[in-house]
C-alpha cells in the first residue's frame, strides 16, 4: 500500500468529529507555513477566514461565521480545543448519531459567532472596535453543553471524584460569565454563545423535535450542489415479495434497532447512565460504533 492510499484508508477510518480535528490542525499549520513564507509570526495569516466585529464588514464576508471555527494561531489554544473535542466525541458518538454531532458543532460556531458580532455592533462603548474572533471554542462548547443538559446525571470521573454532568456545565458557564469582564470578552461571548445552543438543543431534544434538522437538509442540499448528477444505466425494477404494506423487513428491523435507542436515551435522561442493565450499555456501545 502506497503512502497515499494508507493516508487515505486511515482517514476513512475516523469518525466526523476526528475528520473535524485533522481539518483544523491542517488549516494550523497552513497558517504556520503562510507565516514563514509572509515573514512574520504575527496573528494574520489567516485573516480571510477570521469573524469580524462590525456587522457591516462581516456582511460581505458571511463565509467568516465558519471558517473562523477552523483557525488558531496559539499552539496551546488548538491543543485544549481539540483534546476537548476529541473527549467529548467518543461520549457523544457512542450515544448519538455523527450527523447530529455535526449539526450541533456548526449550529455551536455559528450561534457563538453571531452573539459575537450582535454585542460589538450594538455596544461599541462595552467592547473595544476592530476585534476579530477565532477559534473551535464555540463549537466545543455546544457538544459539552449539549450533553451536560440531555444527561445532567451521568458521573464522570475527575481525578479522585465523580462528578455529575450538570455540575460541569454550570462549572464551564460561570467561568465563561466571569471571563466577559476579563481581557478575551470576545471570545467568552461566543463560548456562551455556543452553550446556550448546546443547552437549547438538549431541552428540545427531549421534547422529541430535533432543532437542526433544518440545518441538516441545507448541508445535504449544499452538499448535493457538488456531488452533481449522475445518471446510471436503466435498471428493471422487480417487485420485492418480503415487502409488507410497502416496507421491507430491513426497514422494520432498523425502526425497531431505531426505537430502542431512543428508549434507552429516555431511560438515561430520566435517571442516568447507572440506571442501564449491562445488555442496554452493551447495546448502546455497538451501536455507536
Amino acid at each position: 500500500m502506497s503512502l497515499s492510499q494508507d493516508i487515505k484508508y486511515k482517514l476513512s477510518r475516523l469518525n466526523v468529529l476526528e475528520k473535524i480535528i485533522v481539518v483544523n490542525v491542517a488549516i494550523f499549520l497552513l497558517g504556520l507555513l503562510l507565516q514563514l513564507v509572509q515573514g512574520t509570526f504575527q496573528q494574520s495569516s489567516l485573516s480571510w477566514l477570521e469573524l469580524p466585529s462590525d456587522f457591516f464588514t462581516f456582511i460581505v464576508e458571511p463565509w467568516t461565521i465558519i471558517s473562523y471555527a477552523f483557525v488558531h494561531y496559539d499552539f496551546l489554544h488548538i491543543l485544549f480545543n481539540m483534546l476537548w473535542l476529541y473527549v467529548i466525541g467518543q461520549l457523544f458518538l457512542n450515544l448519538f448519531s455523527p450527523k447530529m454531532a455535526l449539526n450541533i458543532y456548526f449550529l455551536g460556531a455559528i450561534c457563538g459567532g453571531l452573539l459575537f458580532v450582535a454585542c460589538y455592533s450594538l455596544f461599541p462603548q462595552v467592547f473595544s472596535y476592530g476585534t476579530r474572533l477565532v477559534g473551535a471554542s464555540a463549537a466545543v462548547r455546544a457538544l459539552l453543553i449539549f450533553l451536560c443538559a440531555y444527561l445532567p446525571n451521568k458521573d464522570i470521573r475527575f481525578f479522585m471524584f465523580n462528578l455529575k454532568l450538570w455540575y460541569v456545565g454550570v462549572a464551564i458557564v460561570a467561568i465563561d460569565v466571569l471571563g466577559l469582564f476579563g481581557t478575551n470578552s470576545g471570545g467568552n461571548l461566543a463560548h456562551i454563545g455556543g452553550a446556550a445552543l448546546g443547552y437549547f438543543y438538549a431541552i428540545q431534544l427531549k421534547k422529541g423535535t430535533d432543532i437542526g434538522k433544518g440545518f441538516e437538509r441545507f448541508m445535504d442540499w449544499i452538499v448535493s450542489l457538488f456531488k452533481g448528477s449522475k445518471k446510471g444505466p436503466l435498471k428493471t425494477v422487480h417487485k420485492n415479495k418480503s415487502k409488507v404494506g410497502g416496507y421491507t423487513k430491513s426497514d422494520f428491523d432498523q425502526f425497531n434497532h431505531q426505537k430502542k435507542i431512543d428508549v434507552i436515551l429516555d431511560k438515561i435522561s430520566k435517571s442516568g447512565y447507572d440506571s442501564l442493565t449491562a445488555e442496554e450499555k452493551e447495546f448502546l456501545f455497538r451501536s455507536g460504533k
